[in-house]
């Protein structure tokens, strides 16, 4: 192996953890930062005087420990799986309406799985007491629903 001064290694281990570390700032989800940790790793043990081919082990190791060790964690904490809450199941159900529904008087509710809700017609229409509706939407704390079945 050609001999490279210590220097050179000093600025190689920079230079990858800038290009790790603007890599990693580009994507959206942490791709990077584990080559960015074994390249510090790398290049303290390159402070501390070790030789190259120790240097690439400390980079590897501290590369792949910190991967395994935080990348579930990590994967867990990105994920995109939108959950439902249980006010999003509501909606496409049918409810009963508990009180009449008038929107000019700011009045009426539904019951729904189990729960009373304040609820409000999207046709501006009044909904009898005991009629069955459908709900469309969800508008903060109230369920906007249609009698048109």
């Amino acid at each position: 192996m050609p001999h490279i001064s210590p220097t050179t290694m000093y600025i190689i281990w920079a230079a990858a953890i800038i290009g790790f570390g603007i890599l990693e700032a580009m994507t959206a989800q942490l791709v990077s930062i584990w080559f960015v940790l074994g390249s510090i790793g790398a290049l303290i043990a390159a402070f501390l005087g070790a030789g190259i081919p120790v240097q690439i082990i400390v980079f590897i190791a501290i590369t792949i420990i910190t991967l395994a060790a935080t990348r579930p964690i990590v994967k867990k904490k990105l994920s995109s799986d939108v959950q439902k809450l249980n006010a999003d199941r509501c909606i496409g159900m049918e409810a009963v309406v508990t009180e009449e529904i008038n929107n000019l008087e700011g009045k009426g509710a539904v019951k729904v799985d189990g729960k009373q809700w304040t609820a409000r017609s999207s046709e501006q229409e009044v909904i009898k007491q005991g009629e069955k509706v459908v709900i469309e939407k969800i508008d903060g704390v109230k369920l906007i629903v249609n009698n048109k079945q």
